[in-house]
């Protein structure tokens, strides 16, 4: 026994899982390369900045894993009113850029709070659901009202699509909380009618159909339950057109269709898309190696080194190189599932599902749009993308996971 001890004192390392670990910190170190690949030609040095940001969110990491997350219950309400604070102060006194007011400048520092209130969301809510599960359809108005603050104003700022990661981190954990399936269908379904709506019309009818049987199926209080349901649709469905033309600036629009035919606009707003997908398609099967694509050296595609990041390593490192980050994607959310599933609490259980919706959501809409499957929404890829902030986000979210490892393995409890 007295050896094991000696043994872990020696070599602490032993103990570090090296998925919930390893992944983000080769991610970082392969995204500082291609980052430099990226700035060939530009007197930046990016890519350092990045390894020094990873390097610091990697020790901010270490010590949250030190410290147990039932600690943090008293602050989850500060910190949140905090987050709603800075929010509000981008929009009186924000910082604009490319076309956006997302940041406030403090001591000559860009700070993006939006980043922050992600987490700080997570938090309160798995807090909220943890304590007043959801047992009725008046249960969804705590969670809701929560959410519903921080994706007002990151909306507002505008960042459309920082505010669809709120709505996913929302979704995921109702579910893990144990919302039936056909409430959380009906949460998804405004969004659902503002699709049709705009793109459809012809199906409102049976759709509102649809919604009719479903909320009279699955609500307790059938008629009021149902009402509200088709009136809050219906809703949604008059002011689509009316926001669509006054509510989104020129250049959201362009981004959420452009990307179905962006040689509408090769020179404008379907430009980023082009080259995004000749890159990637010029890398074939292994790619022209690093620090050697030629598309990627002659900076085709703007801002290569943040939202299209994917780009450049699908030119340089090809199909193989895209299919292994995806694996490692893959092996990280399977490793935050193990971890949710032996939590000590439901608590714990339900922050790791928040960071898992909260990653993975921007993983699968950020290459969605680098290869053309989605709109450009301007979300990074996470711990590849250039970004201090998304990036020390990121690295706390890796400490917050592995402190309720760490508790789960005190306590005996094994990954299943």
């Amino acid at each position: 026994m007295k050896l094991g001890v000696k043994a872990s004192r020696k070599w602490p390392w032993r103990n570090i899982d090296p998925l919930l670990w390893g992944i983000p910190i080769a991610m970082t170190i392969l995204a500082g390369l291609l980052i430099a690949s990226t700035q060939r030609e530009a007197p930046l040095a990016d890519w350092k900045n990045h390894w020094i940001t990873g390097a610091i969110g990697l020790a901010i990491a270490a010590l949250l894993a030190k410290i147990d997350l039932d600690k943090l219950k008293p602050l989850l309400l500060p910190i949140y009113l905090l987050t709603l604070t800075s929010l509000f102060g981008v929009k009186l006194m924000g910082t604009s850029a490319l076309g956006a007011q997302r940041w406030i400048s403090i001591a000559g520092l860009h700070v993006q709070p939006s980043e922050f209130a992600k987490l700080a969301a997570i938090l309160l809510l798995a807090g909220i659901l943890a304590k007043h599960p959801i047992e009725r359809p008046v249960d969804l108005i705590r969670p809701l009202a929560v959410i519903s603050l921080p994706w007002a104003l990151v909306f507002l700022q505008p960042d459309l699509g920082t505010s669809l990661v709120y709505g996913a981190i929302v979704l995921a954990m109702l579910f893990w909380a144990g919302l039936p399936l056909p409430w959380l269908l009906l949460l998804l379904s405004p969004l659902a009618t503002a699709i049709i709506a705009g793109a459809f019309p012809i199906a409102l009818l049976p759709w509102f159909g649809l919604l009719a049987f479903m909320s009279w199926r699955s609500l307790p209080w059938k008629r009021i339950g149902s009402a509200i349901a088709l009136t809050l649709n219906s809703i949604f469905a008059l002011l689509t057109p009316f926001l669509w033309t006054h509510g989104l600036k020129d250049y959201q629009k362009d981004r959420l269709i452009l990307f179905l035919d962006p040689s509408k606009d090769p020179l404008g707003g379907g430009y980023h898309l082009i080259q995004s997908q000749i890159g990637i398609g010029s890398g074939q099967l292994f790619g022209t190696g690093l620090m050697q694509g030629n598309l990627t050296k002659l900076q085709f595609i703007p801002e290569q080194h943040t939202d299209f990041i994917f780009s450049a390593l699908g030119e340089e490192l090809g199909f193989i190189g895209a299919l292994l980050l995806l694996l490692a994607y893959g092996l990280f959310s399977w490793k935050l599932l193990q971890v949710a599933g032996i939590a000590g609490n439901d608590f714990e259980s339900l922050v790791v599902i928040g960071i898992l919706s909260m990653v993975m959501f921007q993983v699968v809409i950020n290459i969605s749009m680098t290869i053309g499957l989605g709109p450009v929404t301007g979300i990074p890829l996470p711990w590849m993308s250039y970004g201090r902030f998304a990036m020390f986000v990121n690295f706390i979210s890796v400490g917050l996971v592995a402190s309720v490892q760490r508790r789960a393995k005190k306590s005996g409890l094994k990954l299943r």
